[in-house]
């Protein structure tokens, strides 16, 4: 029986891609499950010290096999070794889970956008990176057959930015992955004592771009002003946008009322999520707003803005706020804070929203896009 071969190109799994990353790993598992008798996949990776172990335990490969490439998406040399890759394999699609990308793939082509924050929030980057984006994103729609966003909000962006068309694109969402789960208080309390964290604290959890608008947040923060919680920012913190950790030290709220604690290994979030009285996530836009399922998935409380795609995700289980209003962002903390009826409903309705988004669902939906071009 002819099999039908799908090129996935997973060579974003390293450390310098920690979200796409992800992506990359968990989707390609997924996929892997849900492929029929006479399909296979190609799991293209980069064999580097910081990539990820996507081929460990080979033997957990159903119909994947796992190809090195020593063309990183950076390297010029990608244009013409990847298509020669592509045509060894005989792959009948190659999915780019990164617009940087061969853009004469000579296959047909499937593209996954993230978000198009360099153009939508300008002065996050400087005048060379976006016009550097916006040129190489336009090089890889152009060669896309099909496009996979991961909201609404950012297919939105990718027709209105780039005139593509709607029957191009699939909106394929995220899932928080297996382990953001509620965690037991022991396991919590051995966390907080860890980080020496106070009994009662409200979290926020991602990097302090400017888009994140944590200004906004700790203003906030500073109206409210409890005397028996602390607000929690962790992330990964980058010092071009320090002004968030400046104003709290101006406010006077650095150290005991919020505390800056940088990022947090990945196998200690469930249990930061878990311990915290509510989550909160400020954000002017996202192109899905990852933490806010997974603060969702471990039974935390969640108050969020209502920009980009954070309602499509959250749906009817958040408290929202406009997050260009610093009196609404306070009001929404205080609910959380205060009201324990407010905080017992959105647990219940976060877990029930966050079931609703899985890896199987991902991997389903972007099967029927290798297929639709596959024209099986």
């Amino acid at each position: 029986m002819s099999k039908h071969l799908y090129a996935f190109d997973a060579r974003t799994a390293t450390d310098h891609f920690p979200g796409i990353g992800r992506y990359a790993f968990h989707l390609a598992r997924a996929l892997d499950a849900l492929l029929r008798d006479d399909e296979r996949l190609a799991v293209l990776y980069a064999p580097s010290p910081s990539a990820w172990k996507l081929a460990v335990c080979p033997n957990e490969w159903r119909a994947a096999s796992c190809v090195p490439v020593s063309a990183s998406p950076f390297s010029l040399s990608q244009q013409w070794r990847l298509p020669r890759l592509l045509h060894t394999l005989g792959a009948h699609v190659y999915h780019s889970t990164y617009y940087l990308m061969p853009y004469r793939p000579g296959r047909p082509t499937i593209l996954t956008v993230y978000d198009v924050i360099p153009l939508r929030f300008p002065a996050t980057v400087s005048r060379r990176a976006r016009l550097l984006f916006r040129l190489t994103l336009a090089l890889a729609l152009r060669a896309a057959d099909a496009v996979l966003c991961i909201s609404k909000a950012t297919a939105r962006d990718v027709q209105a930015l780039f005139s593509v068309p709607e029957e191009r694109i699939h909106v394929t969402p995220l899932a928080a992955d297996a382990y953001f789960r509620p965690v037991a208080s022991q396991e919590r309390e051995v966390l907080v004592n860890r980080l020496g964290l106070p009994e009662r604290y409200v979290l926020y959890v991602g990097s302090n771009k400017p888009h994140k608008n944590l200004e906004r947040l700790v203003r906030a923060w500073a109206l409210v002003c409890p005397d028996d919680a602390t607000l929690v920012i962790a992330g990964p913190w980058l010092p071009a946008h320090s002004a968030p950790r400046a104003l709290a030290a101006r406010l006077g709220l650095d150290g005991r009322q919020v505390r800056f604690l940088g990022p947090v290994p990945e196998r200690d979030l469930p249990a930061l999520y878990s311990g915290a009285l509510g989550f909160v996530f400020p954000s002017l836009y996202e192109g899905f707003g990852l933490p806010v399922l997974e603060a969702m998935a471990c039974g935390t409380p969640v108050a969020c803005s209502r920009a980009g795609s954070l309602p499509e995700v959250a749906g009817e289980a958040a408290l929202y706020f406009d997050p260009t209003d610093v009196t609404d962002i306070a009001s929404a903390v205080q609910s959380l804070l205060e009201d324990e009826n407010v905080r017992a409903s959105l647990r219940s309705k976060g877990l029930a929203r966050a079931a609703h988004f899985t890896w199987e669902h991902t991997a389903s939906q972007t099967l029927t896009a290798y297929r639709q071009l596959a024209a099986l």
